[in-house]
Parts: structure tokens; sequence; C-alpha cells
């Protein structure tokens, strides 16, 4: 390769990098997070059986994996909004920010 290439060719790859650098990272939307059926009881004083109950209906959409189960942020602000579950706005933000805490820790 020429010297002159060359030259041309790392004037793009810097141009090209500066340029990547400059974006902005994509906001970052909690509703996408998976918690597991713990952090949910525990933070929206709910039992066990009632999460079990809602699986069973059909009421929120989960996911198993070794016997344990996850839920989308989405899936209990959803529950919340249509007054399935009965608890607060400041308990499902208490559990965004725990588990914010937690990946954090990760």
């Amino acid at each position: 390769m020429e010297s002159k290439s060359f030259k041309q060719l790392m004037e793009k790859l810097d141009a090209l990098s500066d340029y990547v650098s400059s974006l902005k990272p994509p906001a970052v939307d909690e509703s996408d997070d998976w918690v597991d059926s713990h952090e949910i009881c525990g933070f929206l004083k709910i039992s066990n059986r009632t999460l079990q109950r809602l699986r069973s209906d059909g009421k929120i959409a989960y996911s198993g994996i070794g016997g344990k189960y996850y839920y989308q942020i989405r899936e209990i602000k959803k529950l919340l909004r249509e007054r399935i579950i009965k608890s607060t706005d400041e308990c499902l933000q208490e559990l965004i920010a725990h588990h914010k805490e937690q990946q954090t820790k990760r």
C-alpha cells in the first residue's frame, strides 16, 4: 500500500472514529429490564402466590429459566395502571431504583 493511500485511509478512519465518539448513547428505558419474582414481591408487597395466580390467569407475561420467573418492568407498570395489583407508584420506583443499583454492582 502506498504511503499516500495509507494516510488517506487513516484520515477516513479517524473521521469515522470521531463521528462514532460524538454519538450519544441511546436512552435506557428501564421498562425493558427484567426482574425476578423475589424482587417484585418484596417491593410491591404482594405474595408469591398472588404473582403465581397472575401468571396462571395470563395477566402478566413472564419468562421462566431454571424454575425461576422473570418479568419485564413494563408488565408490572401495566398491572398497576389497570389496578390489577394494588400497590403504589413509590413501590414501583423503589423496585426500579433497587434493580438499577443491582445492575451496577454486577
